[in-house]
């Protein structure tokens, strides 16, 4: 139990760091650092897996185009998830970013709802209706909706469902999606090469040095996470992930120097209210059935 809090501690915990590390590479624009993210990354899990010797999975994937369009969707909303993540931090919107993971519990209970045909409980309910309340007022007050925060709660949301009923574990389905990515990806970085742009050409070695960082950065959490997984309960799980926003937050905030007006808060203040009810019903439910 011990071991699995820690593990997942520490994934959240890089997870909600990330802004500092894409404030980093501000200078590369989001496609770009998107780009060498998936080929630094396939190149770390392929070492991983080399290391390993886990490549029985590859045969029999490969006999099933199903499983095969599966993960080539998941790939593309992996993609776009970190796409609208990168170029959020890279315009000051960290804040809106930290919403999105705010929200993400609760749409994975609305589309498990939808499409997994679970049925919510009343406190579950109430909790959606009271976030939904938080992101209409954060509509009627910015007069937009909050398209950065919607996006990547949806974006992950669908690509945790599809996850969720895929046959790979996270080590090998996050290479199977680089490995599908990989091939634009190096189109367009051959590209940007031939157009004399990119960091491979016009760049210094730091900035080149920083994006091979991406590699790690983007595997070693999601490792970590997978091992916590596997040794704690789900309650206890859903309860830590709420690390990685509240960094994100206070980032924003402190670190990053982002306005938030009390009126914009209200909006976040009933996301917390919907979370905290959420939270509080998962663990009742838990006793209850203990």
């Amino acid at each position: 139990m011990n071991s699995g809090i820690i593990y997942a501690a520490l994934a959240y915990t890089a997870w909600g760091l990330f802004p500092i590390y894409f404030h980093q590479v501000g200078n590369v624009p989001a496609l770009e650092v998107v780009v060498h993210r998936t080929l630094w990354a396939l190149v770390f899990l392929l070492g991983v897996l080399l290391v390993r010797r886990q490549w029985a999975w590859v045969g029999g994937v490969l006999r099933q185009p199903r499983v095969l369009g599966a993960f080539a969707l998941s790939a593309l909303l992996l993609s776009a998830n970190w796409l609208v993540y990168v170029w959020a931090v890279h315009n000051q919107h960290v804040l809106d970013a930290s919403l999105g993971y705010f929200i993400l519990p609760l749409v994975n209970v609305a589309m498990g709802y939808v499409f997994l045909r679970e049925r919510p409980r009343p406190g579950q309910w109430l909790a959606l209706a009271v976030a939904a309340a938080g992101v209409l007022w954060l509509t009627l007050q910015t007069g937009r909706l909050p398209w950065i925060a919607l996006t990547l709660a949806l974006t992950f949301g669908f690509y945790g469902l599809l996850r969720k009923v895929a046959t790979l574990g996270a080590l090998e389905g996050l290479a199977l999606e680089t490995l599908m990515l990989a091939p634009l990806a190096l189109a367009v970085l051959g590209y940007w090469a031939a157009q004399g742009q990119g960091v491979l050409v016009q760049g210094d070695a730091a900035s080149l040095g920083w994006l091979l960082l991406a590699g790690p950065l983007t595997a070693i959490p999601l490792l970590l996470f997978a091992a916590g997984a596997r040794r704690i309960p789900l309650t206890t799980l859903g309860l830590l992930q709420y690390i990685s926003p509240t960094l994100q937050l206070l980032m924003g905030v402190w670190l990053f120097h982002e306005p938030l007006p009390g009126v914009r808060l209200f909006g976040f203040v009933l996301i917390w209210v919907a979370l905290v009810l959420y939270t509080l019903e998962g663990w009742w439910t838990s006793r209850r059935a203990a």
